[in-house]
């Protein structure tokens, strides 16, 4: 939480300098905006855990997963239910303090209706459960290459400036934002963010999301039945 913290003043400054330079506005972020989304992408990063542990890709490489294969569930799913829950004491530990200290502290744009709160914490929960699917397709490629540290870290290298954590979506040429919206990416930071401040259609924003999370979660559910007909275990 206090990285959480530091590295968010740091961001503050340095898009509060960049508005400057701009006259004060960028792609319909003022400075109020601006740190209203520095500071709830603050708290979403330690809630949907963008940057994960890569735990399943560790128990694949060690041979533990064979006895994650052997309980009476469905891996996927268990995994899920296990990030649900840490998303939930995140919320409280991770997410609100930052929100709560930019509030307290910066000038802060509130959502226009009351609508847009319960709004935001559905979007929030379905960021979650996007970066979820996300993080599972990345562990379970151990399945086929037993070590898969390269592309968890390109994961790690790219995520955060496609999914608008290190600058709005918003702020892209025309042409790379129309792109960046068909993919799942924005669904993982820029989605809440947006509903929050009410930028563009929350329907719209939601639906993305709920279609990404489908999507991702049913490829999560194939590639696991996929790997799990020849397991080769290294090491275990």
């Amino acid at each position: 939480m206090t990285a959480n913290v530091v590295f968010g003043l740091l961001r503050v400054a340095i898009l509060a300098a960049a508005l400057e330079a701009a006259n004060g506005e960028i792609a319909d972020y003022d400075i109020a905006a601006t740190n209203t989304y520095v500071w709830i992408g603050q708290g979403l990063l330690g809630f949907v855990l963008l940057w994960g542990t890569n735990e399943l890709a560790e128990r694949v490489r060690s041979g533990d997963v064979v006895v994650d294969l052997y309980r009476p569930w469905h891996l996927q799913s268990a995994m899920l239910a296990q990030d649900l829950g840490r998303g939930g004491f995140a919320f409280l530990t991770r997410l609100a303090p930052p929100v709560v200290f930019g509030m307290l502290l910066f000038p802060f744009q509130f959502p226009a209706s009351s609508a847009q709160w319960p709004l935001f914490l559905v979007s929030a929960v379905l960021a979650l459960v996007v970066s979820f699917a996300c993080r599972f397709l990345i562990d379970a490629s151990a399945f086929w290459l037993l070590d898969n540290r390269g592309l968890y870290g390109f994961w790690n290298v790219t995520s955060g400036l496609l999914c608008g954590l290190t600058v709005p979506v918003s702020f892209f040429p025309g042409w790379a934002r129309d792109v960046l919206w068909l993919t799942p990416f924005p669904a993982l930071m820029q989605a809440p963010i947006d509903v929050f401040l009410g930028h563009g259609d929350a329907a719209g924003t939601l639906l993305h999301q709920l279609f990404w999370a489908v999507a991702l979660l049913g490829a999560g559910h194939l590639v696991l039945q996929r790997a799990v007909r020849k397991v080769v275990v290294q090491g275990g």
